[in-house]
């Protein structure tokens, strides 16, 4: 091979790439030291662009097509000059290709419980506050190769998104709780609000994404969770309220007297022989009032030490007055309570007690949330 034959195997005809991955941003063309022909063809394909690199400097982008490179259409100088061959003479660029497609289903979440204020959880004038914990997806896209290129991959050979998915998940989580916060949407009720809060996240964080070159396509809101705790006591008030029970302890009552039945042999001897104490005592009680009393036409017996007194003749005896007992004053009305979360107690407790399927509770659970 002559030196004209090295020099043209030198030479880059065709500049293209095609990516198999679902995560690659970024891709720089390798060269491995040779030289673009001056006229070489770059290929673009759809939701690609190329970005050109002059001595560190970003010196054209190209989109989608067939592109034709030469000196005199690419602001770059040949670094071959005077060449009297029978072949253009060549320039060095870095060529950089651009993935513009949609990253899809990337996924976000709350690291650590996020502490908003509810109104649903005021106690005595002073605001609630909940815990919570929230995740779902999104999906981006480069919208400005120039920027991204600038901003985020510099010189770096391949840029992915496992490389800016750490950063792209703190932003959203910033944004989704200060929507949050500022939404004073009780947990209760964020269920219907999803499509709110994504929006005020979306309309947030467009502006730090199109710094950074980026567009965020999507955003969804997969599910907002409360401790366990808090859900538990959610579903025993959503029993009680089902249950008709407004007294909390008397249902406390009833959930002790429930657990003690479902215990090996239905708790009879020990349910049964404290109720017969009960019992027992009450009548001893009710039956020492009664002979205190002293019933009409029969004298009380004297005690120990005290001679019997008896009405001489022609003397009327004397009975003593029946004393009346005093009865207790009525208990104050209960007002009957038709908050929200009084109906989800109500509603769960006919679940628990088998009135409900499961299908029917989601189903009319669904319904109190709708209409509130």
């Amino acid at each position: 091979m002559g030196i004209l034959g090295f020099i043209k195997s030198q030479l880059i005809d065709i500049i293209e790439w095609t990516d198999n991955s679902n995560y690659t941003l970024v891709y720089k063309f390798p060269d491995e030291d040779h030289e673009v022909k001056n006229g070489a063809k770059l290929i673009c394909r759809e939701n690609q662009a190329a970005i050109l690199i002059n001595e560190g400097q970003l010196a054209d982008i190209f989109g989608p097509g067939t592109h034709t490179l030469s000196t005199q259409n690419v602001p770059v100088l040949s670094r071959l000059k005077g060449w009297k061959y029978g072949f253009s003479s060549p320039f060095k660029v870095d060529v950089y290709f651009v993935n513009l497609k949609q990253y899809i289903d990337q996924k976000w979440g709350t690291a650590n419980p996020v502490l908003i204020r509810d109104p649903e959880f005021a106690v005595a004038g002073r605001p609630g506050r909940v815990r919570i914990r929230a995740f779902g997806s999104y999906n981006f896209k480069i919208s400005d190769p120039g920027t991204f290129y600038k901003e985020l991959v510099g010189t770096q050979g391949m840029y992915t998104t496992d490389e800016i998915e750490g950063y792209l998940k703190r932003m959203l989580v910033g944004k989704f709780t200060q929507a949050a916060g500022k939404s004073e949407i009780s947990v209760a009720d964020m269920a219907g609000h999803y499509s709110v809060l994504e929006n005020v996240v979306k309309g947030d964080i467009a502006e730090e994404f199109k710094k950074l070159g980026l567009m965020l396509t999507s955003f969804v809101i997969e599910n907002i969770s409360l401790p366990p705790e808090i859900e538990k006591a959610l579903d025993a008030a959503a029993a009680q309220s089902a249950r008709g029970v407004d007294n909390t302890m008397a249902w406390e009552g009833m959930q002790a007297m429930r657990d003690a039945a479902r215990q090996p042999g239905g708790g009879g001897g020990v349910m049964q022989a404290g109720m017969g104490m009960g019992m027992g005592m009450g009548m001893g009680n009710m039956m020492g009032n009664v002979m205190a009393g002293a019933m009409p036409g029969y004298p009380q017996h004297p005690q120990q030490g005290q001679q019997q007194q008896y009405p001489q003749q022609g003397q009327q005896q004397q009975y003593p007055q029946q004393q009346q007992p005093q009865q207790p004053p009525p208990p104050p009305p209960v007002a009957e309570d038709n908050s929200l979360e009084s109906k989800l107690r109500k509603l769960k407790g006919a679940l628990d007690a088998g009135l409900l399927t499961d299908e029917e509770y989601k189903a009319k659970r669904t319904k109190l949330l709708d209409a509130f």
